[in-house]
């Protein structure tokens, strides 16, 4: 795995309390993928933006994501680029599908359920308000990924008191470290 890091953060972007933003900060070399609009998500645009940030990466990156961050990996990996990731270790993907999901869903619903040609691991919460533990499950079977449930940790943000996250930041290095091998 020689490619860089890319965070793919979800609605509004993470603010400077989010895990991904003191992660950001502890690994200079990991780049956060920019939108044009963090507020009104259009699937196409993000998608090509982050396809454009796949290609200005060092070899193969390893998507970052949280969130609709999650999505959009999700939609990238379907979207026939011939680009490809090392790996996705995805965060509490919120469900574009479900009523809970706070904004129009902008193309990103449905959830894409192919296999993803990467390898990739799922993170999720007992209790959150924007996919279900059961929903979580699916996506993690049908993108063929790893699951780790972290139990009642709400939407694993800031707000559920997820700020620097140490016990992520350790599950994503020894994915690195699986991805290197």
């Amino acid at each position: 795995m020689g490619g860089d890091v890319l965070i793919l953060s979800g609605l509004w972007n993470s603010g400077p309390q989010h895990w991904q933003s003191h992660w950001e900060a502890r690994h200079p070399a990991w780049r956060r993928v920019a939108h044009r609009d963090w507020n009104n998500p259009q699937r196409d645009e993000w998608v090509a933006e982050l396809d454009a940030a796949v290609a200005s990466s060092t070899g193969a990156p390893v998507l970052l994501a949280h969130s609709l961050g999650c999505m959009l990996a999700v939609h990238w990996a379907a979207s026939g680029s011939p680009l490809r990731a090392a790996g996705a270790f995805l965060v509490a993907p919120s469900d574009v599908d479900a009523a809970s999901y706070p904004i129009d869903p902008n193309g990103f619903a449905p959830v894409p359920l192919a296999r993803l040609p990467f390898p990739s691991l799922v993170i999720a919460s007992t209790n959150d308000e924007f996919v279900t533990r059961e929903r979580a499950l699916a996506f993690a079977e049908a993108w063929g990924s790893r699951y780790v449930e972290i139990g009642p940790a709400g939407h694993v943000n800031a707000d559920a008191g997820y700020g620097d996250w140490p016990e992520g930041e350790r599950l994503l290095l020894e994915f690195l470290d699986q991805l290197r091998t």
